[in-house]
């Protein structure tokens, strides 16, 4: 694993760190074409070999459009997008919205993805094969 990229929301209710399996480079950020995602100028990324570790304090804003399969996670306070997770036989799978990692980190450019043209058991398989499965999400006020 490679050291931890660390992100979050602007006023840090929901923060997060994520292990890559390969070099930030070799990742190339998928930008959703759904006009929810291009209204918050989303880019995806994911690990399916990685670790996504979440810290919420207070609840975040959930929010299902498309199929209504995945929850799009942003903060209630100051509305940055951060991830969005879809659970699918007892498991978490999940991904982030690289515009809400912290500093700079160079990743392949960017790819333009259509999901909403794939049917609701396409999405899942994509989901599940793709996204983060080492995902632990705790409240950070415990």
């Amino acid at each position: 694993m490679n050291a931890p990229l660390h992100g979050g929301c602007h006023c840090g209710r929901i923060a997060f760190d994520m292990a890559l399996s390969k070099p930030a480079s070799d990742y190339t950020p998928r930008a959703c074409d759904c006009s929810f995602c291009r209204k918050h100028g989303a880019a995806w990324l994911s690990d399916a070999h990685g670790a996504l570790r979440i810290r919420l304090r207070g609840e975040p804003t959930v929010y299902r459009q498309g199929s209504a399969q995945a929850e799009f996670i942003a903060c209630a306070h100051c509305a940055v997008l951060v991830f969005v997770r879809h659970e699918h036989e007892g498991r978490v799978h999940a991904a982030v919205n690289v515009r809400a990692l912290d500093g700079e980190v160079t990743f392949a450019d960017e790819q333009s993805a259509s999901p909403q043209k794939l049917a609701p058991d396409e999405k899942r398989e994509r989901w599940t094969t793709l996204w983060f499965t080492d995902v632990r999400i705790v409240d950070a006020d415990d």
